[in-house]
């Protein structure tokens, strides 16, 4: 088996179904399995996906455990070279598992990569090729620096915007909603750490990745469409609550030891200030009207639910 992909339901009965399509319309020479985890859904989910594809491997969890450990119920059965997390969110090309896998084939020193992520709008996911946030690159991102400068690399230390989207180039870390990996690299570092229950997990593995000596590399010679809800919609406080909790989980495990305490002390209060003023503004959005989004990868807390396949089995929470 070539690569097993991983793909994490959580209520999204449709955009699952329509990136599992896009998974079968590939036009690859490569096997894959799909491992499907379904994290305790509420719209039927199990019973529809099942019936409509057989061939993909179910794990129904009976309660909701997050995105690092579901996936990591998948790994546990993959039989891949390769492990592919990619989000149910998500649509991918005819070509992309040709040319990604052929990719990393070619690169054997290349522990995990990354393509070209497309937003609904046709713009692209930043999220996709990142730096470190270092306290500095948290620093210029976190106050706008990032924006008012996006040409300077000192400022761009996180989302790398200085870097064309249209070259190949190694970077950090790449984003859970797609993340190719290297069988033997995780059996060197290990799978998701688990004390991340949905964001921030694609951060620590890339970073362990590689500290143990693997390259990570963002290749755009393919692309995915990432489905990402409106940021105008009331997002769930729990999702905001466990995006910043995040944070703290990432720098208490990567750097409070490399900081004086009052780098420490400063890192800390500015995610309490970040947490609280988007609260503040997540209230005074309209309440969101789409369907809740599945768990992981540091995505958007608002999805658009696209067909109607699965349309009359969909309840609200």
């Amino acid at each position: 088996m070539d690569v097993s992909i991983l793909i994490l339901n959580y209520n999204t009965c449709q955009l699952t179904m329509d990136c599992i399509h896009s998974v079968f319309a590939s036009q690859t020479r490569y096997t894959y399995e799909i491992i499907l985890i379904d994290n305790n859904s509420s719209d039927n989910s199990v019973d529809v996906l099942s019936a409509t594809f057989p061939s993909v491997k179910m794990i129904a969890n009976h309660d909701n455990v997050g995105f690092a450990k579901a996936n990591n119920q998948g790994m546990r059965i993959a039989k891949g070279r390769y492990v592919l997390l990619l989000n149910s969110d998500t649509v991918i090309q005819p070509d992309t598992l040709q040319t990604m896998v052929a990719y990393m084939d070619e690169n054997p020193q290349v522990g995990a990569s990354g393509c070209k992520v497309l937003l609904a709008d046709g713009t692209l996911d930043k999220t996709c090729k990142r730096g470190l946030p270092t306290p500095s690159a948290s620093f210029y991102y976190m106050f706008g620096f990032s924006k008012m400068f996006p040409d300077k690399p000192k400022y761009n230390q996180y989302q790398l915007s200085y870097l064309d989207p249209d070259e190949e180039h190694p970077v950090d870390c790449l984003v859970g909603a797609f993340m190719l990996v290297r069988s033997e690299a995780i059996r060197e570092v290990g799978m998701l750490d688990e004390n991340f229950f949905m964001y921030g997990e694609d951060l620590d593995w890339c970073y362990r990745i590689k500290q143990a000596g693997w390259a990570i590399r963002y290749y755009p010679r393919t692309f995915i469409l990432h489905y990402k809800g409106a940021s105008s919609k009331r997002r769930p406080v729990k999702l905001l609550y466990e995006f910043h909790r995040a944070m703290v989980v990432f720098y208490r495990k990567h750097y409070r030891e490399k900081y004086a305490w009052p780098v420490n002390g400063f890192i800390y209060t500015g995610i309490g200030v970040k947490f609280t003023m988007t609260l503040i503004r997540n209230r005074l959005r309209p309440v969101k009207d789409t369907q809740d989004p599945p768990t992981g990868g540091g995505e958007s807390p608002a999805l658009p639910v696209r067909g109607e396949a699965c349309s009359a089995k969909i309840s609200n929470f």
